[in-house]
């Protein structure tokens, strides 16, 4: 496809390049290659939504590695299924509010490790060891929680967007 059998008159090389650099950034956040390639794929396609066909095609992977990617972006709700207009086929959807919805699940998940951690003293005591361990952590995640959910200054934000790619990364395993 040339600049010129594309609609919007881009170059088609340039687009690859750009997917590639992005699925790049997002990995050296934490995501996982794969599922970063298909992300990537579908917020760089003007439909935001491709049939798992179009990702294999395009990616030139393995049906497996594109279910396998979709399982893991499902699960942390960055990308959902709908019924395509032909028969026996889905098609993948990335919403437009999908990095708010990232954003409000680190948000849950920081407050439920502020809430194990506080758990975590009661439990170990707060003039041990392991409690002093649990009551720090416990501050920070609801530090972090706050922050998340207020006004955020340039420094609390990186630190903030730091903290929510690392819990993008683990919040749900590739299994």
């Amino acid at each position: 496809m040339s600049p010129a059998d594309d609609p919007h008159g881009r170059d088609p090389e340039a687009v690859r390049r750009f997917v590639e650099r992005f699925t790049a950034v997002m990995v050296e956040a934490g995501v996982p290659r794969m599922a970063s390639r298909v992300l990537a794929c579908l917020f760089a396609t003007d439909s935001a939504s491709l049939t798992a066909a179009d990702l294999v095609r395009r990616l030139q992977v393995s049906p497996a590695s594109v279910s396998k990617a979709i399982g893991y972006l499902e699960g942390l709700g960055m990308v959902r299924r709908e019924r395509d207009a032909r028969p026996r086929r889905e098609r993948y959807v990335i919403e437009d509010d999908v990095w708010f919805g990232a954003w409000s699940a680190s948000s849950r998940k920081v407050a439920d490790w502020a809430q194990a951690a506080h758990e975590g003293v009661t439990l170990l005591g707060p003039d041990t060891p392991a409690g002093d361990r649990m009551r720090q952590m416990g501050r920070f995640f609801a530090e972090l929680g706050q922050d998340m959910s207020g006004a955020l200054g340039p420094q609390a934000a990186d630190d903030v967007l730091t903290m929510a790619a690392a819990l993008l990364h683990a919040g749900r395993p590739l299994t």
